[in-house]
């Protein structure tokens, strides 16, 4: 089913994120894996997705082992939330001008507020577009 927004425009919305100072991996493994014990040691971020083709987690970088099949260097933006779970075009609002900025994403939500993962390559250039969008990006605080 289609969804018609007036004027043909997805809903918009000015979120307040944050930039995490830590680094993230995200890390593939087989779908019959066990989920590893090195994951307990995530503190800033931490999801695991099992599917009948994979086992995915993402994590902080520093706990993935070097030998685990990883892309390493992601940097996380999160919505400060809570976020009620009827507010709708959150991740719109985000990967739309990320899209239109040629920044490849990973959006995740959780029960409270959403995160996008960005290369840490392309993290200024995230902050920039998001802040063009009507965003209010800070850092974290160490």
């Amino acid at each position: 089913m289609d969804v018609a927004f007036p004027n043909n425009s997805m809903p918009s919305h000015s979120l307040p994120l944050t930039v995490l100072t830590a680094r993230f991996a995200l890390c593939r493994l087989q779908p019959g894996d066990a989920i590893p014990t090195w994951t307990s040691a995530a503190r800033e971020f931490l999801t695991i997705s099992r599917t009948p083709a994979e086992l995915s987690i993402l994590a902080d970088e520093s706990v993935v082992p070097p030998s685990i099949e990883a892309t390493r260097g992601f940097r996380a933006l999160r919505v400060e939330g809570p976020l009620p779970l009827e507010m709708v075009g959150v991740a719109a609002s985000l990967a739309g001008p990320l899209a239109k900025a040629n920044i490849s994403i990973i959006p995740i939500g959780t029960y409270d507020t959403d995160y996008i993962f960005v290369r840490d390559t392309d993290l200024a250039h995230a902050v920039t577009a998001l802040t063009a969008a009507g965003h209010f990006v800070r850092l974290a605080s160490p």
